[in-house]
């Protein structure tokens, strides 16, 4: 585990902040919450004023985890919420995160926050082997539960077959109680201030299918502008954001999403503190995550081909009206040129 001292910039909900890094294979608790001891009086200064700290234990850390389609912003969001750029992230088609990462800071509010980045878990066109393994180490470092899961769309982009893989994905795996600790993190804020547009008035004309999974969830939704410089602006989305994180624990009595699988996790973990991924004791567990897996699995190749298919539609489509536009003008033209040719021998016959 590699703990780090980082200076934020004063707009800053965490002005100073620890951030603890850990992989896959770190094990952040027993039975009982992640705890964490803060005893520099001096930590927390915000916005140049600042508080006492003494020292503290944290007993009950809130866990978001980050989930979409590879290219929507997810680190750049797990960054605004931070504070810190704490998760590698720049714009790029391919994906930047290439393993699931948890980092956690601390609110002014006092509140510990733990925040997830995943790649993309359920792209279409991802390696089943590598879903797989993201899979495994993201319930891994879950395992205590989850209090949010940010589900992260663009509005740059349109709702694609595999934005809807995504969802299908994690309600396969986690099963319908999911959608009530869902909330609809839209990127890309900044197109919509350019277009004069608020996030209401863009959801309005967005597709049925959109639409269905918002009502699903509960109409939680935000809307981020990761490259904005406005400080209070920066500050405000965050402040949204966590409100309707206590939305999500406010409707389900402050616990935490969990399942079967989350429980098996903690209870062999709970028992045996030097367990590893590839222990036998862990077989029923993952037996377990294979069967779900394969289903998820085959779903994906089903939308896969239900996208292909349908570009080829559209392609198919596209020739055959440019065909119909190329014939409608040829046919004009003829026509022109025959009535041209009219005109003359009218011209001529009346000289």
């Amino acid at each position: 585990m590699v703990i780090m001292r980082v200076m934020t910039t004063p707009y800053s909900i965490n002005a100073d902040c620890i951030l603890v890094q850990a992989s896959s294979s770190f094990r952040f608790s027993n039975s009982k919450p992640c705890k964490f001891f803060i005893s520099d009086s001096q930590l927390f200064k915000i916005m140049g004023g600042g508080c006492n700290v003494d020292d503290q234990e944290f007993a009950s850390a809130l866990t978001l985890v980050l989930v979409g389609k590879t290219g929507n912003g997810k680190s750049a969001t797990g960054n605004s919420i931070l504070g810190t750029k704490s998760f590698q992230s720049r714009r790029s088609s391919s994906g930047v995160t290439i393993k699931s990462e948890w980092k956690t800071t601390k609110m002014q509010d006092g509140r510990v926050v733990n925040v997830i980045d995943t790649p993309g878990l359920f792209d279409i066109s991802a390696d089943p082997g590598f879903i797989w393994n993201e899979i495994v180490s993201c319930i891994h470092m879950a395992r205590d539960g989850i209090h949010a899961v940010l589900v992260v769309f663009s509005i740059c982009n349109r709702f694609s077959e595999e934005e809807r893989a995504v969802i299908c994905g994690l309600v396969d795996l986690f099963g319908n109680k999911i959608y009530d600790y869902m909330i609809i993190v839209f990127t890309c804020g900044d197109e919509l201030d350019e277009d004069g547009k608020s996030l209401d008035e863009f959801l309005s004309g967005c597709s049925e299918q959109l639409k269905e999974v918002l009502c699903l969830c509960g109409n939680r939704c935000v809307l981020f502008d990761n490259r904005s410089k406005d400080e209070a602006k920066k500050l405000s989305q965050v402040h949204e954001l966590l409100s309707q994180v206590n939305m999500v624990l406010d409707k389900n009595g402050g616990k935490p999403y969990s399942s079967e699988i989350f429980a098996m996790f903690k209870k062999e973990f709970a028992e045996n503190e030097s367990l590893t991924l590839n222990d036998k004791q862990l077989k029923p567990l993952i037996e377990l995550l294979e069967s779900k897996f394969i289903e998820i699995e085959l779903k994906l190749k089903k939308l896969l081909e239900e996208e292909q298919a349908a570009r080829l539609k559209a392609e198919m489509k596209a020739i055959e009206v440019k065909k119909k536009c190329e014939e409608n003008v040829q046919g004009m033209k003829e026509q022109l040129d025959e009535a041209t040719e009219a005109l003359k021998h009218w011209r001529c016959s009346i000289m």
